[in-house]
């Protein structure tokens, strides 16, 4: 619960701000794209019907293009997003694509390039699709300022604001921003619990009513300046945030009264640098510094007439990375890279829990870790034929891990990481496109700690001694465009992994079994994803479009506790999102509906079975230009009122041997919202 709160809490202020329903807006049939080997160019005029504002409507418009920022890992070069600015990655990790493409305004993009299969110059970070946003460098100030008001079905009012600013004095260019607001956790809410026994007799049945809420803000700033033959960029970002989630779960009929509550803390610091330099016509430099650190307080509470239960953890994190890159355009049809990346990553972690005042020991509780890690890679692009282009990375890392405290280990890890991506066009509309990828996940220092839910009485051990994931990935896409900005992609993958991390039980010297993040063997996983954006012109709706994605999951490694095939835990089923629009020019308006389709996760841990089920969410919406500068937008977020459903199977010790001891079941509905916000830009 601890996890899902956090992620509701971090994303708290932007979707009050900006909509993500931006995805929404259709681009124009009238501008054709120009197209040659591989590389599509997009024009402002492209998307000059839709009247966008940002660069983030520009790139959410792109036919057949998924917005993808990164992975949130530790590193650099294993988190790139697949959008690149000028040709090269934005030098921070904390501040997302999405958030630095909404500061962009949409005067200042020049053009957009969007690379498939790869293209020589171009670092495709392992992506099969990329786009590479060029800038016009102008010398006008230009800003955005907006307000968001949001109306919760509840009675709650939220507010949220975004003042942000981009200029140039003389040859320093600079940016600034600032963003705040509050958002709700829409898996909280009202709705029946009901305990039964393994015959269906039932022990509890209560109401639920909770509430989540997440305040915070961030503050981002860089300057770039030529400096030495090259440019020099600094970027910082400073982000605080509280989020506190309450439940009162009154028994029926009398029964008992459990309160709980949980109070999350965050503080998050980022500086990073980046210098590149051209050392000659065809070679260049990029030289890239960063240091990120967060502090985070968790302290949950739950009581109920028998026991007073107390959780609280305290963790510091400091990454710090160099990275060094050298680039050679051979000939216009082959580049190479050659590059090195070192870093040093730390975590402190103190863990406390206690039952009647009595502390309780959990396995890696407080617990001091280290890693040093080094990565060198090559990489080249090579467009062998106007038709073939094959890209292609060799990458080998090492890294050293120690810990102290409550567990003490030294341990080293090496892995090689190939990757041969090959593009075919059959003609300027269709291209295949196939690779294969040996990729090491990064491990998280979450798991590396204890954890609790206690409104659920869940508790997590931690466990540093894991080993990353492993995997041998095959993927292939088919990639068909049409009439002037259709497009639609089909592509399978299949991941051979080693050394899955899933959860497995943990003994104590002394006795008791706690559940703990662990490596548990061998597993597969399978993926069909279906990528669609269809114009709706010629079908006799003027200015609509209808834009979706789906992806068909399965999965299947061996249970640690029972030894038969399951799935891997947490692993979607089925997601898929659909987002209809129409730019009605006559009213200057754009409206629309998106929606994001149910999914459901489970965990399996030694003596439980969960699973969360979140039901679909729609957001109809209309947004009224009156004038080029000003945006108003008004929807209504969950107007079907969905809700998320848990259900846990519960077992009385280690489900191989031990019977169920209960079910539980908990439906929780959210209400629909109101949101209104209103913008203006700044400049041209």
């Amino acid at each position: 619960m601890y996890q899902r709160h956090r992620l509701a809490a971090l994303a708290a202020a932007c979707p009050l701000i900006i909509p993500a329903a931006a995805l929404a807006q259709a681009p124009t049939e009238q501008a054709a794209p120009a197209s040659t080997q591989g590389v599509t160019s997009y024009a402002p005029d492209f998307f000059a019907e839709a009247r966008p504002t940002t660069a983030l409507d520009m790139i959410q418009r792109l036919p057949g293009f998924v917005l993808d920022g990164g992975d949130n890992v530790r590193g650099f070069e294993g988190a790139a997003g697949n959008v690149l600015i000028d040709g090269r990655r934005p030098a921070s990790k904390s501040d997302s694509l999405e958030e630095i493409l909404r500061r962009m305004p949409a005067s200042q993009v020049l053009r957009i390039d969007l690379i498939r299969g790869g293209a020589p110059g171009i670092d495709m970070q392992g992506k099969s699709v990329m786009a590479n946003l060029i800038r016009a460098e102008t010398n006008t100030l230009q800003g955005l300022i907006a307000l968001a008001d949001r109306q919760v079905y509840d009675g709650r009012n939220l507010l949220g604001f975004r003042a942000e600013g981009s200029g140039r004095v003389g040859d320093l260019a600079w940016e600034a921003g600032l963003v705040g607001g509050q958002g709700v956790d829409d898996g909280a809410g009202q709705g029946p619990r009901v305990r039964v026994d393994a015959q269906g007799v039932p022990l509890i049945l209560s109401d639920v009513d909770s509430e989540g809420l997440g305040t915070n803000a961030a503050l981002t700033g860089a300057i770039e300046k030529p400096l030495l033959g090259g440019q020099f960029r600094v970027n910082g970002r400073l982000f605080v945030d509280n989020f506190e989630y309450d439940e009162r779960n009154l028994g029926r009929a009398g029964g008992p009264l459990e309160v709980s509550h949980d109070d999350v803390e965050l503080a998050e610091t980022e500086l990073g640098a980046a210098f590149t330099r051209p050392l000659g016509t065809r070679t260049s430099l990029e030289l890239i510094g960063l240091r990120q650190t967060a502090n985070e307080t968790f302290e949950a509470t739950f009581k109920d007439p028998l026991e007073q239960v107390r959780f609280a953890l305290e963790s510091d994190t400091v990454e710090t990375i160099g990275r060094g890159v050298l680039r050679w355009r051979q000939t216009q049809t082959l580049s190479w890279e050659l590059g090195a990346e070192t870093a040093l990553n730390t975590l402190e972690s103190r863990t406390r829990f206690d039952r009647n005042g009595t502390p309780v020991a959990l396995p890696a509780a407080n617990v001091e870790v280290e890693e040093r890690r080094a990565e060198v890679f090559l990489k080249s692009a090579w467009r062998a034929t106007p038709r073939l282009t094959l890209d292609s990375a060799l990458r080998y890392e090492a890294s050293d891990i120690t810990a102290q405290g409550d567990v003490v280990l030294e341990k080293s890890l090496a892995f090689a990481k190939p990757r041969l991506s090959i593009s075919w066009a059959h003609d300027p509309r269709t291209q295949l496109r196939v690779s294969i990828e040996r990729s090491v996940g990064q491990l998280d220092f979450d798991d590396f700690v204890a954890s609790s839910s206690l409104n659920t009485g869940v508790l997590t051990a931690g466990n540093p001694d894991l080993d990353p994931a492993q995997e041998w990935l095959v993927e292939a896409a088919l990639e068909r465009r049409f009439w002037t900005s259709g497009a639609a992609v089909i592509t399978l993958r299949r991941a051979e992994i080693t050394d899955v991390v899933d959860r497995a039980p943990v003994r104590l010297v002394g006795g008791g079994i706690y559940d703990a993040p662990a490596n548990i063997g061998e597993g597969v996983r399978e993926e069909l994803a279906l990528t669609l954006t269809l114009p709706l012109e010629r079908l006799g709706v003027k200015g609509a479009q209808l834009r979706g994605e789906a992806t068909w999951r399965r999965s299947a490694v061996d249970d640690p506790t029972t030894g038969e095939n399951r799935e891997i835990s947490g692993l979607r089923a089925l997601e898929w999102e659909a987002h209809y629009s129409q730019d009605l020019p006559a009213w200057k308006s754009v409206w629309g509906i998106d929606v994001f389709g149910a999914w459901r996760e489970t965990y399996y841990r030694y003596d439980e079975i969960s699973t969360t089920k979140l039901k679909t969410f729609v957001v109809p919406f209309v947004e009224w230009k009156p004038r080029p500068e000003w945006a108003i937008r008004f929807e209504i977020p969950n107007i079907t009122e969905r809700g998320m459903r848990r259900t846990r199977t519960v077992y009385a010790g280690p489900r191989d041997t031990a019977p169920i001891a209960y079910v539980e079941d908990r439906d929780i509905q959210f209400g629909r919202m109101y949101r209104l916000r209103v913008s203006r830009t700044l400049g041209g």
